[in-house]
């Protein structure tokens, strides 16, 4: 059984495009689940259900690749994880279109070169990284993701904690999450056992 996804970003573009596209290839609205949301984001309802859907044998088929993932890695993830259940993937539009079914020579290098392409990706992605890094070490900036609190309500929160409050309690009056705020813990922990070495 063959079954069609389709997604755009947000609310206010339009699917009609993609969804003729699946049409036009036969797929009945029956078996076809779409999100309006972006590609960020993978608390997508409409991929969620089509991956619950798809049976050992089904093919989801989607316009292009980037349809389905954050990014090259993250689609490359998924096409291994389809796999390992037995479910194909296929797109319509790409310029190399992908069809995990098909095991002719050229189906397969069109998927060995979206494995290359993500392994590039994520070298790139890396070098980017470091280079950004390094960057703001010779200015003398924080290196790493800007925190959420700063020092004082670091302070506010732990002192919290350590006076009863959850840390449940504590993470939604300071707005993050609770692995945030175990994280905080664990930091000023370590903190604590450095400075006492």
């Amino acid at each position: 059984m063959e079954l069609g996804y389709a997604r755009v970003s947000t609310s206010k573009q339009d699917l009609e495009r993609q969804i003729i596209t699946l049409h036009e290839y036969g797929i009945r609205d029956a078996l076809l689940w779409v999100d309006k949301k972006t590609g960020a984001n993978t608390d997508r309802q409409g991929l969620a259900s089509v991956l619950a859907a798809a049976q050992s044998g089904d093919t989801i088929v989607a316009c292009t690749l980037d349809r389905l993932g954050r990014n090259l890695r993250d689609c490359l993830n998924l096409v291994h994880d389809l796999s390992e259940r037995g479910v194909y993937l296929k797109t319509l539009r790409d310029p190399m279109p992908i069809d995990t079914s098909d095991t002719s020579a050229m189906a397969q290098i069109a998927t060995s070169m979206l494995a290359l392409f993500a392994e590039v990706e994520r070298v790139f992605s890396q070098e980017r990284a470091a280079h950004a890094r390094a960057v703001r070490e010779a200015k003398g900036a924080p290196v790493g993701r800007r925190r959420k609190l700063t020092t004082e309500q670091v302070d506010a929160a732990v002192a919290q904690v350590n006076a009863g409050v959850s840390v449940a309690d504590v993470a939604t009056t300071f707005q993050i999450s609770r692995s945030s705020m175990y994280r905080l813990l664990a930091e000023r922990d370590d903190a604590a056992v450095g400075g006492g070495a």
